[in-house]
Parts: structure tokens; sequence; C-alpha cells
């Protein structure tokens, strides 16, 4: 289901590095927000229109303000940017409620893996597991300390820094090299789950570690950007009837849904085009989807009542799509 938008007002902005601001939200008359579990993002509407995905990484047991961690991407396609130049105390901003497709699954004790602004999914995690006296280790890595958002934080939150002290495991390239992930995971027990979110390169070698070690059923990874190569667009050719708009078009192999409607619904909303952020959702009248993307999970994929049509076809000659 779509989640609905909220209008919160921004009510501190913190400079977590050079690169990196925490923002912190709440409704504007104080009213509690929607719950979230750690892991859950929220979908950024900006006033250019631009719509981006932040992951929470406040205490999941305060319910009355959400807070983001947001990297200025210098090479990126513009929201960070914009967020970082316009965020202040006392700025409105629309948001969807909370999300959550990298959800904290129960175990013995968990490993998470943080590259970077990977840190702010992990962040939520550590506090609820810390909170409830399971085990934790973490393997924080960032180019450098100064590059590397909530270390002060991460620290506070043993509750007894000396004999935990080894739950902590702060990693920057230009003092240590990489981790040895294969190390870290040969110290796990039989009942543990990997949690790990960061660049692409990482995420990318921990897949084909835990592949080869026997660790891929207790991985869980969130991915800040999809693979370009793994987006696939191939397949026969169909019609999409726009309910809203009574008109039809011809969706050819190679092209996606979201191209082929933009010349009719030109406000269409959508963001990452690689099926992993969830913008593009899509409700389905008719037809019978071929889902392509990485952000419903397997019920609804099975339900068919959305899609995602940056990446997704279609399995029936025709859809008919709620747009």
């Amino acid at each position: 289901m779509i989640a609905d938008k909220l209008t919160l007002r921004v009510t501190e902005v913190v400079r977590e590095t050079d690169q990196v601001i925490a923002v912190t939200l709440a409704q504007s008359d104080g009213a509690d927000l929607p719950v979230w579990e750690p892991g859950a993002h929220l979908e950024f509407t900006l006033p250019s229109g631009l719509i981006r995905h932040y992951s929470l990484c406040g205490d999941p047991r305060d319910r009355g303000s959400y807070t983001v961690a947001v990297l200025r991407e210098l090479t990126g396609r513009g929201g960070s940017k914009e967020l970082h130049e316009i965020a202040r105390a006392g700025l409105d901003l629309v948001v969807r409620a909370p999300r959550n497709n990298f959800p904290l699954e129960t175990a013995a004790e968990y490993l998470f893996l943080a590259g970077g602004i990977g840190i702010t999914p992990i962040l939520a995690m550590i506090r609820v597991v810390e909170a409830s006296g399971r085990a934790w280790r973490l393997v924080y890595g960032g180019r450098s300390r100064a590059s590397m958002a909530f270390l002060p934080e991460l620290a506070g939150l043993l509750t007894d820094p000396e004999s935990h002290a080894e739950s902590l495991v702060i990693h920057p390239e230009d003092e240590l090299g990489f981790p040895d992930f294969a190390a870290e995971f040969a110290k796990l027990g039989p009942n543990a789950l990997v949690y790990a979110c960061g660049p692409t390169p990482m995420l990318d070698a921990l897949s084909a570690l835990a592949e080869r070690d026997g660790w891929r059923d207790w991985l869980r990874v969130e991915r800040f950007t999809a693979n370009p190569d793994d987006v696939d667009l191939d397949g026969d050719a169909f019609e999409v009837e726009l309910a809203r708009g009574k008109a039809s078009v011809i969706v050819p192999s190679g092209v996606s849904i979201l191209d082929a409607v933009r010349p009719i619904v030109p406000n269409v909303a959508f963001s990452c085009e690689e099926g992993h952020c969830g913008t593009c959702e899509t409700v389905v009248l008719d037809g019978v989807p071929d889902h392509r993307d990485s952000y419903l999970d397997d019920d609804e994929h099975e339900s068919n009542e959305t899609m995602m049509i940056c990446v997704s076809r279609s399995l029936s000659k025709r859809l008919v799509l709620d747009l």
C-alpha cells in the first residue's frame, strides 16, 4: 500500500562531518509520529520536486521525532546537495510515512557491517539490539575518521564500554586498510545474522564471500543504489492502459513503463529508475506484472496490487494502471 504523506518541521540540523548532516523532524503540533522499526526509511519530496530516500537513524522508541543523516553526494543528481543547502530549523518538508525493506530479524547474535553513510540504518538497529541485551559486533569502515558520522554516539551506546569494547570496531581506511570480513564471519556462532549497508563494491564483495563460505542465508544487505547492469528491460512488447489518463501506450522491449508513460503523465513520480527506492510504486487495476524490483517483498509481488514501473514489465499482454 502506498504510504500517506506528512508535512513535518525541521527542529534541528547537526553537522556530523564536513559532508554529512543529521536532520531531525517533528510534527508542528508536537503530536506523535507513525511508529517505525530499525531499517526503515523516509521518502522526502524536496521543494524542487526531487524525491529522495534516507534511512532513519534515531531511536525507534522516540515517537516525537524522526532523524535522518544525509551525505552530500558531490557526483549525485542534486537531491542531497539541495537538502544540505535548505535544511534549517523551522523548514517544513513533505515526507511519506516510514517504509521498511531492511527489517531487523530476531537472532542470538548480530554482526553489523557498515561502510560510510551505510551506518545510518545500522545505528538504529544497534540501539534496539543493545537495549535487548543481545550480543552484537559492529565493524564500521570509512575513508578516514573525519569522514565517519556518529562515532561519539556509537561509543555512547555501549552500556559497559570496558567489557564490551570489542563490540565496536572503527576501521578507517587511511589508517587500517580494508576490514577482513572473512575473519569476522568466522567468529560467528550458528544462530547469528549479518546486516550490512554501504557502497556497492563493499556489498558485492560481502555477497561473494558469503556465497563462497556458506553464509548466504545469514546475510542481509541494503543497497542505496542498485547495480545498473542488473536493470533488465528486455521482453515482449505489451500495452499499458492509463485508467485516469484515459489513454494507452505500447511498451516495447528495452523501454521502461515509466519512460513510455511520461509523455502522457509528465508529473509521474520517480527517483532511482533502478527498482529499489519505491517512488514510482503504482497501483495495478488489471493484468499481471512481471516484477523486477528489489523494493516490494515476496508477498507484495504475489498480490500484484502494485508495481514499480521503472523496471518491472508485464506477464500479460495488457496492464491497466491507476495513472
